[in-house]
């Protein structure tokens, strides 16, 4: 929603599965799965992003215009979604950020592939993790009792387990906390992250194919700060420099002409 359009819409997407490399894991889709989407919504009403872009500035986007935005710079874009886009002719929004180019990605990915392949199941993983936090969980979800019905009722399709995770990823630990938990858990299963960086993150390569395919690569800041808005003017403006110059610099492109981004996790400030 935005003050100069009343209505238009950027159908956002994450995580693709297959039989082969890319594991099915939550949210995750199909291709089967992201063909019917594309039928559901009609390909007469998603436009390809140069388009959808010159629309917008032009203040000339209808109510059923869509565009298509992928964020992260997640391999499985390439391997899936995109033979899907070139099939129908659909040109769409990519957002990597830009860490990932440097081998530094944010840790996100690397522990959703971790938690997603190397237990039994999700909760499985959750019971792991909760034995090694040392702090008084029952008393903790007890306190928080109201925030976490709360959220299942806002999001029914987190599992109560999900929840929970989330509470004491997020509330209860501090990042350095939760990294070392989940560092000393990957060393137990013996996984070595970089060791799946080609598989799980875009190479460079994979971005001048999106440019010179016709797609439109944008900006989702250098390391992925989950809450940028948090950060300093000079620290967000530090992000988007960095980010802008890689970008630039792989797609030989003018830092001028990149000139659509898509925040990480939704979150900014003025």
């Amino acid at each position: 929603h935005n003050k100069n359009n009343n209505f238009f819409h950027g159908i956002m997407f994450h995580h693709f599965h297959d039989d082969d490399v890319h594991k099915k894991g939550q949210g995750s889709i199909s291709k089967d799965e992201f063909y019917k989407i594309i039928k559901f919504i009609g390909k007469k009403n998603i436009l390809d992003a140069d388009i959808f872009f010159e629309k917008f500035t032009k203040n000339k986007l209808k109510e059923n215009n869509v565009c298509f935005t992928f964020d992260d710079g997640i391999k499985c874009q390439i391997d899936i979604a995109l033979t899907v886009l070139e099939d129908l002719k659909i040109k769409s929004f990519f957002f990597p950020y830009t860490s990932i180019f440097g081998g530094k990605p944010d840790n996100l990915e690397i522990f959703r592939y971790f938690r997603i392949n190397y237990f039994k199941n999700l909760n499985d993983f959750y019971n792991n993790f909760f034995n090694i936090v040392e702090k008084n969980l029952n008393s903790f979800f007890d306190n928080n009792e109201k925030t976490i019905n709360e959220t299942k009722a806002k999001f029914p399709f987190y599992s109560l387990e999900d929840i929970k995770f989330r509470l004491v990823r997020d509330n209860l630990l501090n990042k350095d906390d939760y990294e070392k938990i989940m560092s000393l858990m990957m060393e137990r299963k013996n996984f070595i992250p970089k060791e799946f960086y080609s598989s799980l993150f875009f190479s460079e390569k994979d971005l001048k194919k999106l440019d010179k395919l016709g797609h439109i690569v944008g900006l989702h800041s250098h390391s992925h700060p989950t809450l940028i808005e948090n950060l300093s003017y000079e620290d967000q403006e530090s992000e988007y420099k960095k980010s802008i110059s890689i970008i630039s610099e792989i797609t030989s492109k003018l830092s001028n002409d990149i000139k659509c981004m898509s925040h990480p996790c939704g979150s900014y400030n003025e």
